[in-house]
């Protein structure tokens, strides 16, 4: 798409610009007189906007647009980024663009800085609102932008991978999974999420970890086979190399 979505869109006055979630099993229907955008963290999240059911998980979000009656349910542990502005301030193409495509793809790009402001959040406890002026433009740009080959096909693997973190994820087998060589594979991460496969997936399961650590009380190990790591102690390993902070002092900082 030639135009670019900073030049539509202004700081919001009203509703939050941008926040995060967790959702329970029911929700009431309701709706409201701003603009909202439901992006994927963690978790899949049922919703039902004027009758129709959809969802918002791992590949796509969704754009609610004002006064569509809507309700939402969750179960487990979940996370969403939202976006809330008004109307007025995206323009009318932006506007009916999301309007006729409610379903947003989550490509590469989209996915990298949903996962940059989800680790921002899980750190500071906040996204800086300076961060968020500059984020919610390339969110927009990058959710307008439908990906093609290879970026969808890139797209539709790491939804693969995170809905299946428990698994050993070697580049040969992500590599293998889309039918690329992995010289190739490396290439595209570089291209698309300016990291590298395994980087990629260590940051991916450090960030599941952080959230898991902050809102369960799921044992320590018991997050690491989950997430894939072998042990406790390479969980451990991870976070203090990532981090600075064991899993266990990740979770203290949290309760206080």
């Amino acid at each position: 798409m030639a135009h670019s979505s900073g030049q539509f869109i202004q700081q919001p006055k009203g509703p939050s610009l941008l926040s995060f979630r967790s959702y329970g099993a029911t929700y009431d229907i309701h709706a409201h007189g701003y603009v909202q955008i439901v992006l994927p963290v963690l978790g899949e999240l049922e919703v039902e906007v004027e009758g129709l059911s959809d969802k918002v998980d791992a590949r796509q979000g969704i754009f609610i647009a004002p006064s569509m009656k809507h309700c939402q349910s969750a179960n487990g542990v979940n996370r969403f980024l939202i976006l809330d502005f008004e109307s007025s301030h995206i323009s009318e193409q932006l506007f009916d663009c999301f309007t006729k495509t409610p379903r947003l793809e989550v490509s590469g790009a989209a996915h990298y800085l949903i996962h940059y402001l989800g680790l921002s959040s899980e750190q500071k406890g906040s996204v800086d609102s300076s961060i968020a002026k500059y984020a919610v433009p390339l969110l927009l740009d990058a959710l307008l932008d439908a990906p093609s080959t290879p970026a969808s096909r890139l797209s539709s693997l790491l939804c693969r991978i995170e809905q299946k973190l428990g698994e050993y994820w070697s580049v040969a087998r992500m590599a293998g999974s889309l039918e690329i060589s992995e010289s190739r594979l490396y290439a595209i991460f570089q291209n698309q999420l300016q990291t590298s496969p395994q980087a990629w997936l260590t940051e991916v399961r450090i960030r599941h970890a952080q959230h898991l650590l902050a809102h369960t009380d799921r044992p320590i190990a018991e997050i690491a086979l989950y997430l894939g790591y072998s042990d406790q102690t390479a969980l451990t390993r991870a976070m203090r190399r990532r981090l600075q902070r064991t899993p266990a002092e990740f979770r203290r900082s949290g309760q206080q």
